[in-house]
């Protein structure tokens, strides 16, 4: 472990009024084809759409009217004058005890959202989450 990191979480507040650290999406535990921020009271403040083609929506979790599952057509992100759409498997299961994307997304604990390529689709079991896209309306 490293000083800076061993004294991100041991250092104490300069002032009562400090509040914590923002986590950003590096601290993000990678759980293949999403991030899950795994502190109690971690919370993300924007939400990153990664496309296979390197096109990358990052959107404020404010922003957010309202999210939708559907099994057979996926999550869709409602905001002011856009939709977003992501489709895939498993996207309201366990991946494990207590993890699933759909309740990740609402809780704002989920960072970042990546569509997984063919190896990765293929190379999966029945029970893992994969994203096969994620489309979005200007």
């Amino acid at each position: 472990m490293t000083d800076k990191l061993l004294d991100k979480y041991t250092k104490r507040a300069s002032s009562p009024d400090a509040t914590p650290a923002e986590p950003d999406a590096d601290d993000a535990e990678n759980l293949g084809c999403f991030g899950w921020l795994r502190g109690v009271r971690d919370r993300s403040i924007m939400l990153e759409l990664r496309k296979k083609d390197g096109h990358v929506l990052a959107i404020g979790y404010s922003w957010l009217e309202r999210v939708e599952f559907e099994p057979e057509d996926g999550i869709t992100l409602h905001l002011p004058g856009r939709r977003v759409r992501i489709k895939g498997s498993c996207l309201n299961t366990d991946c494990r005890p207590t993890v699933r994307l759909f309740d990740g997304i609402i809780r704002h604990r989920v960072p970042w959202i990546r569509e997984s390529d063919r190896t990765e689709m293929l190379q999966v079991g029945d029970d893992s989450v994969t994203i096969e896209s994620i489309q979005w309306d200007d």
